[in-house]
């Protein structure tokens, strides 16, 4: 039995796969991964969540998109840095951006101990995404 998560996925690794000229056994050992994992995940069923992480990279997308698409999000594609080609970059959307800021700041806020109130980590995460907003950063 497949979710419709599951289902999209399928739709969304056979076309990138496709983009990308890959057949499943290149695919899946670009990977790192078995071509019958592969072939479960094109089919929409579920596979250990270790596997999702081989196929994003041999999708060219950034670890954990497989996941993103489960929960109902777009993967996101990877370019490699000209000067370091071992080095991926992912082009996170600026309302996810602004979250993954904002989690950063109250999770190092709450590392600090001392006088940081819960509505203070508020206003200082408050505060970061103004700053970003202001020099076009999200």
């Amino acid at each position: 039995m497949t979710s419709p998560g599951h289902e999209h996925l399928a739709v969304l690794v056979q076309k990138r796969r496709t983009e990308l000229r890959l057949g499943v056994e290149p695919a899946a050992k670009l990977g790192g991964i078995s071509k019958d994992t592969w072939k479960r995940v094109e089919a929409g069923l579920k596979v250990w969540d270790r596997s999702y992480a081989g196929i994003d990279t041999a999708l060219q997308w950034a670890v954990g998109s497989c996941q993103r698409i489960l929960s109902g999000n777009d993967p996101l594609p990877v370019e490699r840095a000209d000067e370091a080609p071992d080095v991926a970059i992912a082009i996170l959307p600026k309302t996810e951006l602004a979250r993954v800021v904002g989690d950063a700041v109250t999770h190092a806020a709450l590392g600090i101990k001392g006088e940081l109130t819960a509505e203070k980590i508020l206003d200082l995460n408050e505060r970061v995404a103004e700053q970003l907003r202001e020099r076009g950063v999200i």
